[in-house]
């Protein structure tokens, strides 16, 4: 299994009054997680959308754990938790400055044609994406 890795600088305006990392910036760094594990399997999502292709968020779950603050450096990781073909699922860890778990989550996703929304076979349109998915996402103990 693959895990890519993505380090964050935590930026002031990235924080709430609390002076905490605002709960949605976690899902912009869970963004952040899955192109860069695009990058780290050799391919490039723009490229991808330029031929029509995009892949929206069909559910996404956070929980959280430790809150990070301004000036850290926030740890994304990031793996194919599932994926059959048609739908995928990333994991994601954050972790704080100290390596401290602070945030735990996945998303869930389809490739689809940009202008009708409809699912594609990533196996069929895309044999290489499909195989390096296949190869690098989490293995199921049977």
């Amino acid at each position: 299994m693959l895990v890519s890795t993505k380090e964050i600088e935590v930026r002031y305006a990235e924080t709430d009054q609390m002076g905490v990392v605002y709960h949605a910036n976690y899902f912009v760094w869970m963004e952040l997680g899955r192109t860069q594990i695009v990058q780290d399997l050799g391919f490039n999502y723009a490229l991808l959308e330029s031929e029509g292709i995009i892949s929206p968020v069909l559910d996404i779950q956070a929980s959280y754990k430790k809150p990070l603050h301004y000036g850290e450096i926030a740890v994304v990781k990031t793996w194919i938790e599932e994926y059959d073909g048609l739908r995928f699922t990333y994991g994601y860890e954050i972790y704080n400055s100290d390596n401290e778990l602070a945030v735990t989550g996945w998303s869930k996703h389809a490739c689809v044609k940009k202008e009708s929304f409809r699912p594609i076979s990533m196996k069929r349109k895309y044999p290489d994406w499909h195989e390096a998915y296949e190869n690098a996402k989490k293995q199921v103990e049977k």
